[in-house]
């Protein structure tokens, strides 16, 4: 399924691509800043057409290995065997559990979201002394975000196939913000008003806390090339790396690449 899934992706970019433009392929997470991103820029250059598809970390890696796309996104690092793209580091990005906004909890343990993910905890009676079921909600395979909560959060523990699973940060969300027992996880960027970010370990997942470090939960946000840009491709890049485009994504939310500290 998930094969055809990809090939579905790749079909879609493959058709966009032929129309013009430039496309950029891949992470859900990174979608909807880089298309504010490319709002303002098409703004700029009314003549240049940036065409933002989704489809998850996995997707977009593979379109730019297979030349489907332009410019592939990912929200995680690429793995041994997806080495030997160009990446680009725009920005850093923190993975925020949420609950929905009427739980009386603000902290939760490492422990305690591994344990509801894993399924080993199944009752929030054991958190906040409610007698009702854990809804855990989670992301699909080949997601960048789940990839990143696995690698941070679960450790050596699986994801529950009992989980809720959605394709989107967004829907994620949603769920969250209509489900009192339900519990997520998405980027530190989306997060608003209608769901709450906890805090782990006592650290709240704030921006500031994520540029000291303090919040040990983040992820590299990537623009990802077969070759070395040329032509539109290489325009909208660098007007992303550039002080207007960081400071667009430092807006939305993120830490853009020229505040990030590389020892």
């Amino acid at each position: 399924m998930r094969h055809l899934f990809l090939l579905f992706v790749f079909c879609i970019l493959s058709c966009a691509r032929n129309r013009g433009g430039v496309i950029i392929a891949g992470s859900t997470s990174v979608q909807p800043f880089i298309e504010k991103v490319a709002e303002h820029f098409m703004e700029e250059n009314p003549g240049i057409v940036i065409n933002v598809q989704g489809g998850g970390s996995t997707a977009g890696i593979q379109a730019t290995l297979n030349r489907t796309c332009d410019i592939g996104s990912s929200s995680r690092n690429l793995k041994p065997e997806e080495r030997g793209l160009k990446v680009i580091l725009i920005a850093l990005d923190g993975i925020a559990v949420i609950l929905h906004k009427s739980s009386p909890i603000d902290d939760l343990t490492v422990e305690q979201v591994r344990g509801m993910f894993s399924g080993k905890i199944r009752s929030w009676k054991d958190l906040d002394g409610q007698n009702k079921a854990v809804i855990p909600v989670t992301r699909e395979e080949g997601s960048g975000t789940r990839a990143s909560f696995e690698d941070m959060i679960m450790g050596e523990e699986d994801i529950s196939d009992a989980c809720l699973v959605q394709d989107s940060n967004g829907a994620v969300r949603e769920i969250i913000a209509t489900t009192p027992q339900g519990v997520g996880y998405i980027s530190v960027g989306l997060v608003d008003d209608r769901e709450k970010a906890v805090a782990i370990g006592g650290v709240e997942p704030s921006l500031a806390n994520l540029i000291t470090e303090k919040y040990r939960f983040s992820r590299p946000f990537l623009l990802l090339l077969r070759e070395e840009p040329t032509g539109n491709a290489k325009r909208f890049i660098e007007y992303v790396l550039s002080p207007e485009g960081q400071e667009l994504l430092g807006q939305s939310g993120l830490i853009p690449a020229n505040q990030v500290v590389v020892d």
